[in-house]
């Protein structure tokens, strides 16, 4: 069998598994085992131990649920609702109104959480009661809100980019920097396409007052200034060399405690409950990394990946050409499975790739989580579109409608982010490390 044929192979008995209803670890972990098995017999399982230990047996996975843990405080003590009563004063003056509250909400909320689920179901249970008690567009609000969620994955801490610095080993604190410019861009396109879609478009959000006095602007930055505080300090240890990405989230979970008990409504019970949803998620996410490792083990076994580079590579294509492709892929891919899936998956065939085209992994790490942020809104299975759909009870569609100027816009930012490199890569060339 060739080795094309191999992936193919491969890759149609996981889709076959997904479609089946089997969760993407097992849908994971079964071909590679059984790829093992055909390649090398039992002999080809003797690995599998040291695999094991050795891919969980990372320094830097521990920020993964702690980053997790911290999110689960901030929105188990009830703050979403106090970001967004904050930003709401600040923002709803702009043409658009609260449609504008939705993307600065989950922009502030994403620098916490590091989450596209998390971020649109925070900020989506706050937002749409209030949007659709104030007849703000129907596809409009529901559309803001699942692309503004998938901002979660794009601004430090991202949880996906912690993945895929894991399988890259490339340093994951460059990679947390790499994204913050691109994903403050991308908030502000998404804002000015409300804003002039609202001026031209009266209709579609009511017209809001912002804050209406100097005491009542004071009072919404009090509300948004501790979460500041919080981005502004793991961020900042991170930029200026002063911790790891790990060692920031655990100064994260701290302060957020701290947070939570001034501002919030954090007990023991509460600490509990998020305890208890911190494990269920944490469990979910690092099966789905073990799993990945075992069929990363599987195809460096049967020396699969040099052969599809070599095949990849004796292409010729141009840079433009592969990057083509590759949204084919992750386009196609994102219509079937989350994020994390389709990193796992796919990174281990595709970094040598890489290397022999000289593209630097860190920015391509930027493109990689804007492919996935596409697939996240990408029906029929974009998560964040049933995020939103389930929080609301409407139509799909009316959510899918929505989207579809999101999508343009994030377009737009991949093809600036290919043209000019330098708005991932400015921020990590100039941080200490």
């Amino acid at each position: 069998m060739t080795p094309e044929l191999q992936i193919i192979t491969a890759f149609g008995v996981f889709l076959f598994l997904l479609a089946a209803g089997m969760t993407v670890p097992f849908a994971i972990t079964v071909p590679a085992i059984v790829y093992l098995l055909l390649q090398g017999g039992l002999v080809g399982l003797k690995g599998l131990g040291l695999v094991s230990w050795g891919s969980m047996d990372s320094f830097t996975l521990t920020a993964v649920p702690l980053f997790i843990l911290m999110a689960e405080i901030l929105q188990g003590s009830g703050l979403s609702q106090r970001i967004y009563t904050g930003l709401s004063k600040l923002f709803a003056g702009i043409p658009g109104g609260l449609l504008q509250t939705n993307i600065a909400g989950c922009a502030v909320f994403a620098s916490i959480s590091g989450s596209s689920v998390a971020t649109a179901a925070s900020i989506g249970g706050v937002a749409l009661p209030q949007l659709l008690s104030r007849n703000y567009d129907r596809p409009l609000s529901a559309g803001s809100l699942a692309a503004g969620g998938t901002l979660g994955i794009l601004f430090p801490p991202s949880l996906a980019m912690i993945v895929y610095g894991t399988f890259t080993e490339t340093s994951v604190a460059k990679l947390f920097m790499a994204g913050l410019l691109p994903g403050i861009i991308l908030t502000l396109m998404f804002m000015s396409y409300i804003g002039v879609h609202a001026w031209l478009r009266p209709g579609v959000a009511p017209r809001e007052r912002g804050a209406r006095s100097i005491a009542e602007f004071v009072r919404a930055v009090a509300e948004v200034l501790p979460f500041a505080v919080l981005v502004g300090c793991t961020l900042g240890s991170i930029y200026a060399g002063l911790a790891t990405p790990t060692e920031a989230a655990a100064i994260g979970c701290i302060m957020a405690t701290i947070i939570s008990v001034i501002w919030g409504e954090l007990n023991l019970r509460v600490l509990a409950d998020c305890l208890r949803r911190s494990v269920a998620t944490i469990g979910n996410i690092l099966f789905i990394i073990y799993a990945a490792f075992v069929f990363s083990y599987a195809i460096s076994y049967a020396g699969v990946g040099e052969q599809v580079t070599g095949f990849l590579v004796g292409l010729d294509l141009s840079r433009w050409e592969f990057f083509a492709a590759l949204f084919v892929l992750y386009t196609v891919l994102g219509c079937l499975v989350e994020s994390l899936g389709m990193i796992v998956i796919t990174v281990p065939l595709l970094y040598p790739v890489l290397v022999k085209y000289g593209i630097d992994p860190i920015w391509f790490g930027v493109i990689l989580v804007m492919y996935i942020e596409l697939g996240q809104i990408s029906p029929p299975i974009g998560i964040n579109l049933f995020v939103i759909q389930s929080i609301w009870k409407g139509k799909l569609s009316e959510v899918v409608m929505g989207t579809i100027p999101f999508h343009l816009i994030m377009f737009l930012l991949l093809a600036l982010l290919m043209a000019f490199p330098q708005l991932a890569m400015w921020l990590p060339t100039h941080m200490n490390s």
